[in-house]
């Protein structure tokens, strides 16, 4: 009998290095097949040189990391099965959940944020220089490869309830570079993953996936922490959607009605058709599946139970900082001169100790929050009086424009809207000579913010044609899942090990003194 189950364990081993080869194999075949497909299409149609150009972008067609196709293999999930996205501002955090063959979602891995711009709480205007907070659905439209970021893809901001309440704002991005002006930023390496696998889930068929943005996980800790700021009855409200999701493991479908969220509303038993939702009006006549209504109201009264007696013991109310924009995951604040996390906490404490290297490059030019705060390992929450309210500014997106891409196009095919993505800027010179899309002709404006420091590094170094090529053709980013196997470099006083050189960052105004605030 042992010998057998000892069999049946070998068997299983080998069943899955089998699977994950396959899917290794199929990752890049896919890729191969995607820039292919373009390159017929293209010149099918007349050798459309933007076609052609974005069947080569080698940036947007990087296979998902072996690393994350194992960890596919271990938890039953398919290369092209849905994601959805789950972000947190005080954590830093960036999580990335993937359907399981079970139906259900679990959680594939969770990324720690680079940088992001302004206070906990929604966006409200273009220009307050905030991140968005809220649920948003990413279509293949919004998906930009040809981005001055690296890579990117638009949150969606604004969604229905934002026009309702008459919020402004545009081009607000998860992206990479490390830089934020109302967006969440990663480093090109993260965001070559993150973009690599909601490409797949795409050619699986996805056809949006969701994006939700939280101030912070909603537990009761932070509930009771964050009781007094002027947001809570918005958190409360986008928490049921958050508790949904905790409770099914399941996408929850979101509308809205009188300016208001509502969750997984379906027509009436006796209806004939499904209601018709609009921000701005009067709610139709709707139901929610009464077990799953039932299952969420009883985590709900759990939780408000233990809010209620957490703020009885004298639970203190997380500082409300002035003079920080926004924060920084400490994973990437301990590396960087005069590092600060700013508003973001601890998070994880595991992801500090696991993460012996930063996550991807951290650019020279990365500008850590400022105020208060000076520490990564000081704690970010103390007694203050109620009533106490925030001066916190922060940076807006760049101006509307239009971007074109890989998935703008391959939206319009099929009939898929969304957002427009950032629009296209040429990335700094990089040595490494890897063959990349070109800037297309209706992109040579740029909308998005340049770096003024590595502008001017780049007009004083002297021109070359190895220069010249880098400049047209954007480096690729090695995998997160490399960098674990690759021998680490010694790290120096002002560098991190694998990286760019670290200098002094300037203030935040001087960097964007162009944008408008």
């Amino acid at each position: 009998m042992a010998s057998g189950h000892v069999r049946y364990n070998w068997g299983a081993k080998i069943a899955r290095r089998v699977w994950s080869f396959a899917l290794i194999d199929r990752s890049l075949f896919r890729a191969l097949v995607a820039s292919a497909v373009l390159a017929a299409g293209a010149l099918l149609a007349g050798c459309n040189s933007d076609e052609i150009s974005l069947a080569n972008n080698a940036k947007a067609n990087q296979p998902v990391p072996p690393q994350l196709l194992a960890e596919m293999v271990s938890k039953d999930m398919d290369l092209q099965s849905p994601i959805l996205v789950r972000l947190f501002k005080q954590e830093a955090e960036l999580e990335v959940w993937k359907q399981a063959r079970s139906g259900r979602f679990a959680l594939l891995k969770t990324y720690p944020i680079c940088r992001w711009s302004g206070d906990l709480g929604p966006k409200v205007r273009e220009g307050d220089r905030q991140a968005p907070e809220g649920f948003y659905s990413i279509t293949p439209a919004q998906m930009n490869p040809q981005s001055a970021y690296y890579l990117s893809f638009n949150t969606g901001y604004p969604n229905a309830y934002d026009r309702a309440l008459g919020r402004s704002g545009s081009q607000l991005m998860v992206h990479g570079d490390c830089s934020s002006r109302g967006c969440y930023a990663m480093t090109d390496e993260q965001i070559a993953e993150i973009y690599s696998l909601g490409r797949e889930s795409f050619f699986g068929g996805q056809r949006a996936f969701q994006f939700q943005a939280y101030p912070f996980k909603m537990t009761p800790v932070n509930m009771a922490k964050h009781r007094n700021n002027p947001n809570m009855p918005f958190w409360k409200m986008i928490k049921e959607g958050y508790d949904d999701f905790e409770v099914t493991r399941q996408e929850p479908k979101v509308d809205f009605c009188e300016k208001r969220y509502v969750f997984n509303a379906v027509k009436p038993p006796n209806a004939t058709r499904d209601p018709v939702f609009d921000a701005s009006a009067k709610c139709p006549a709707y139901v929610v599946p009464g077990e799953v209504a039932s299952a969420v109201r009883q985590r709900e009264q759990a939780e408000e139970a233990e809010t209620a007696k957490l703020i009885s013991k004298g639970t203190p109310v997380a500082r409300l900082n002035t003079g920080i924009d926004g924060g920084m995951n400490r994973v990437f604040a301990a590396r960087v001169p005069n590092g600060n996390t700013g508003l973001s906490e601890a998070g994880d404490p595991g992801m500090s100790l696991a993460l012996a290297r930063a996550p991807g490059t951290i650019p020279a030019t990365v500008n850590p929050p400022r105020g208060p705060v000076t520490s990564p390992d000081e704690p970010l929450v103390a007694s203050m009086a109620p009533g106490t309210t925030s001066s916190t500014q922060v940076a807006s997106a760049a101006p509307d424009g239009q971007s074109g891409g890989f998935f703008s196009n391959l939206a319009r095919k099929v009939g898929f809207g969304g957002a427009t993505a950032d629009a296209s800027a040429s990335a700094p010179p990089q040595p490494q000579p890897v063959a990349a899309a070109k800037p297309r002709a209706n992109e040579a404006k740029h909308h998005e913010p340049q770096h003024p420091e590595a502008s001017a590094k780049i007009a004083a170094a002297p021109k070359s044609d190895t220069t010249k090529q880098a400049s047209a053709r954007p480096p690729l980013k090695p995998s997160l899942a490399g960098n674990s196997d690759a021998p680490a470099a010694t790290a120096k006083d002002d560098a991190v090990a694998g990286s760019q050189p670290i200098v002094q960052a300037n203030s935040f105004e001087n960097r964007f003194s162009a944008t408008p605030k």
